[in-house]
């Protein structure tokens, strides 16, 4: 398969050799050096984009525009989601999208769900999410922390929004989120749930960038010959990374 990398940092390189390892062909590459602009010709089977959010919905529309299905990693362009899934269907085209690409992380996220069930109605208990990044990720907070907060909300009665502060007490039905930019950092996100005797926590690390590599160069096999907009849970429950 010729695979179309655009976004070609730290990410988009350790992509490329995932998708090198499993056999498939490296056949584009666009950076901040060499962008992916209306006039750029794919010559690719699918497309994996990992970039920046301000940057993100145009791409995916010049992917959909050319006939080239897009796997997007990129976060922080979720207002836009709508309009890009009816351009999905106008084209015809074929869209996954996720917030995080870790088989580690989606595992998280079941326990995360389970945990937030049996912590439902313990008004004894607070709870709270911490991510932490290095300091090139641009938005805060992460898209897996976004989707965290929105399974507790879903499966918590005593949450009804949750907000990015700095502060991880706020007022009564508030999920306080904070985000920590460190220089040379792992990506790790924790659920803290704390009473006056005592914590419990669940925590995801993520030692390097492989499983995020992996998970998308997988999700690039997956999509190939199909035709409207994925997400990974719609694959992870099917595929062995």
């Amino acid at each position: 398969m010729k695979i179309a990398i655009i976004g070609y940092g730290k990410m988009g390189k350790e992509i490329e050799q995932a998708a090198i390892e499993r056999g498939h062909v490296i056949s584009q590459t666009f950076s901040s050096k060499h962008p992916f602009a209306p006039d750029s010709q794919l010559d690719a089977d699918v497309a994996i984009e990992f970039s920046k959010p301000g940057l993100a919905v145009k791409h995916i529309e010049y992917c959909l525009s050319k006939g080239v299905p897009v796997v997007v990693g990129t976060t922080g362009w979720g207002d836009h989601l709508a309009d890009i899934e009816s351009q999905v269907k106008q084209h015809q085209g074929s869209l996954l999208h996720a917030s995080n690409f870790s088989l580690g992380v989606h595992l998280f996220w079941d326990l995360s769900k389970k945990l937030a069930q049996l912590m439902n109605g313990r008004n004894d208990y607070n709870a709270s999410i911490t991510e932490i990044h290095h300091t090139e990720k641009l938005d805060q907070p992460s898209g897996t922390a976004i989707t965290t907060a929105e399974i507790i909300l879903e499966e918590q009665d005593d949450y009804t929004e949750w907000k990015l502060t700095e502060d991880d007490h706020l007022k009564e039905h508030i999920l306080p989120v904070t985000s920590q930019r460190i220089p040379h950092v792992p990506g790790t996100h924790e659920i803290k749930y704390e009473s006056a005797i005592d914590n419990l926590s669940l925590t995801h690390e993520a030692k390097n960038r492989k499983g995020f590599a992996l998970g998308a160069v997988v999700s690039a096999e997956w999509l190939k010959d199909k035709k409207g907009t994925y997400t990974m849970s719609d694959i992870i429950n099917f595929t062995r990374l």
